[in-house]
């Protein structure tokens, strides 16, 4: 029996990257998952993959009434809810300098990744309350903790996201109910190609060729010395979905090889050695 028999997870975004990886883990641990996206086929796909214990349900987080429908089709189809993964995202276009910076594409960004979580925890709650359990799970990143990794738009909203997961956990822990959060560093998901302009089938099935890439960008920022994988944030999730962590709640886990801690010691070595070297070449 796997550590999630029995119990019925929604997880928004399922249908690619982090949000795929999840649902095949929770699945494996004996959950029943449904998952929610836009991409009617990938979805079906996905659920086809996943096997009986799984469903898709269309679903815009952006729009009240789908995210409702998503939470229903758990109860309609598994008869409860013990756990939401809020992980439902979209790509952003290469940063504007903010002078130049469109409103609407901003509000946009703060719609999908905080107002969808909002809106997410918003019903998953009404269903969980009169159970008196249940975990859900939102999906910052390293965006909210440390600028530069991310346009503004979408920093601001992850930033938010950990607000409001904090928020949510000192109201809805008397009721039974957990909320964390975790905060991945740069993962070779297909959100990367899709913000290139890639299609988006195309950007899923090619993202692990970009491992090596990610390995070279982060080897000065990174302690860990490899690319970040979907599974490696599922499995945070699925710690967090599950008994033992019964006692958390109102937390971030950062699952960023090290990023938020700091940068390795042998880049600043290396620093240290070149400036040596530039003072003692320099005329007495």
């Amino acid at each position: 029996m796997g550590v999630l028999a029995g119990r019925v997870a929604v997880i928004t975004g399922g249908t690619s990257g982090i949000g795929a990886r999840t649902a095949a883990v929770f699945v494996a641990a004996g959950a029943s998952v449904v998952i929610g996206g836009r991409r009617k086929d990938a979805g079906e796909a996905a659920v086809a993959e996943l096997g009986d214990r799984a469903r898709f349900t269309p679903a815009d987080v952006r729009v009240e009434s789908d995210v409702e429908a998503l939470m229903a089709t758990a109860v309609d189809e598994f008869g409860r809810l013990d756990v939401l993964v809020n992980n439902a995202g979209q790509g952003v276009s290469t940063p504007l300098p903010l002078p130049e910076a469109d409103l609407a594409a901003f509000l946009d960004t703060l719609a999908v990744h905080a107002g969808g979580m909002f809106l997410g925890i918003k019903h998953a709650a009404r269903i969980m309350i009169p159970r008196g359990s249940g975990s859900i799970i939102n999906m910052s990143s390293i965006g909210a903790h440390r600028a530069g990794w991310s346009d503004i738009s979408y920093s601001t909203a992850k930033a938010g996201v950990l607000q409001l997961t904090r928020s949510a956990a000192v109201e809805l822990g008397p009721r039974g109910i957990r909320v964390n959060s975790i905060s991945p560093g740069p993962i070779p998901t297909g959100i990367f190609a899709k913000n290139a302009g890639v299609d988006a089938d195309r950007a899923d099935r090619t993202a692990p060729l970009l491992e090596p890439l990610f390995v070279q960008a982060m080897e000065n920022h990174q302690s860990i010395g490899r690319a970040g994988r979907a599974e490696d944030v599922a499995e945070v999730a699925l710690w967090l979905a599950a008994d033992a962590s019964s006692f958390v709640t109102g937390q971030d886990i950062g699952v960023d090889g090290g990023i938020s801690a700091g940068r390795p010691l042998t880049v600043a070595a290396t620093e240290r050695r070149l400036l040596a070297e530039a003072f003692s070449s320099l005329p007495t």
